[in-house]
């Protein structure tokens, strides 16, 4: 099999819908079936895809798409088996023994999950070596980004054919190396939030203020280069290590406030600094516009490939 063609979804939410998009209008050979327990499934689908499928050919995409009574019906014959139900370990650890009981052998299992990892997922499984963990960053219709986490167990072959696969599309896949919590874009993401959420909890800026220094100048500078790549170029002819040595002490100083501000801000999910952060939120974006932040981000990733 040379390109996979015949891809199961299991899962109609948001992340479903978007891969389903992301499938149909890249990969046009492609069928897409969904199996979702939602009881109006076709329904909701029908109404809420196209939204995802703006720049691609809306009738040919919908005209490859179809739907599953169960497992068996999803599985049966796919090249692809792609998993983003509930975010829920004991889901998982249940759905990829019924999958594997019904699906070919030469199918490729990928999960969608956001901290699940691989092996935990597969540990009822007979064959632990088909199961890879492909996170995306979402919405993965519009953000190039998979991650490929794979468990000590999962195959090469599995690991080559899923970033060949990706490839093909136009699409970003990174190998993680070693399975952790969170992979490795949420951690990234989350620290800054982390970060972000101390400094305005201190009164230092507020929210808006914060977005606008973030999109004025570390957001369209990590659009071309990331963190490496960017302070490595800072230091000169000397790289990354010139860099450091130059502005090492500055660095570890913010390192050591950082820490101390989140232990004595009490920046954990649930405490006293989350009600005025998230209030600050919501009176300066209300409801924000999806397809506004999709078209944009569009035109960023289109002039990064220029």
């Amino acid at each position: 099999m040379s390109k996979p063609t015949k891809i199961t979804l299991l899962g109609s939410g948001t992340i479903g819908l978007s891969f389903a998009a992301l499938h149909l209008s890249k990969n046009p050979t492609c069928r897409v079936r969904i199996l979702d327990t939602r009881p109006d499934l076709q329904d909701y689908v029908s109404k809420n895809l196209p939204s995802y499928l703006t720049d691609a050919d809306q009738e040919s995409c919908i005209s490859r798409l179809s739907f599953a009574q169960d497992i068996a019906d999803a599985v049966h014959d796919a090249d692809i088996v792609q998993e983003q139900g509930p975010e829920n370990t004991s889901f998982k650890v249940s759905i990829w023994p019924q999958i594997e009981a019904h699906a070919p052998p030469h199918t490729l299992f990928w999960s969608s999950t956001s901290g699940i990892p691989a092996s935990e997922q597969s540990r009822n499984m007979r064959d632990r070596s088909r199961l890879v963990v492909v996170h995306p960053y979402n919405p993965p219709h519009i953000m190039p980004l998979l991650e490929v986490v794979r468990s000590p167990e999962t195959a090469d072959e599995v690991v080559e054919r899923t970033l060949k696969y990706w490839r093909d599309l136009g699409r970003t896949p990174v190998v993680v190396k070693k399975e952790c919590m969170g992979f490795v874009a949420n951690r990234l993401a989350f620290a800054l939030l982390r970060e972000a959420s101390s400094l305005v909890s201190q009164g230092i800026v507020d929210v808006e203020a914060l977005d606008n220094i973030v999109s004025a100048s570390m957001g369209p500078r990590w659009a071309v280069a990331g963190p490496f790549k960017s302070y490595h170029a800072g230091g000169g002819e000397g790289g990354l290590s010139s860099f450091i040595g130059k502005i090492g002490e500055t660095i570890q100083n913010c390192w050591d406030a950082s820490e101390e501000d989140v232990r004595k801000g009490g920046i954990r999910v649930g405490g006293d600094w989350q009600r005025d952060v998230c209030r600050q939120a919501e009176e300066a974006y209300g409801v924000v516009d999806t397809h506004e932040r999709d078209r944009k981000t569009k035109q960023v990733l289109e002039a990064v490939k220029k």
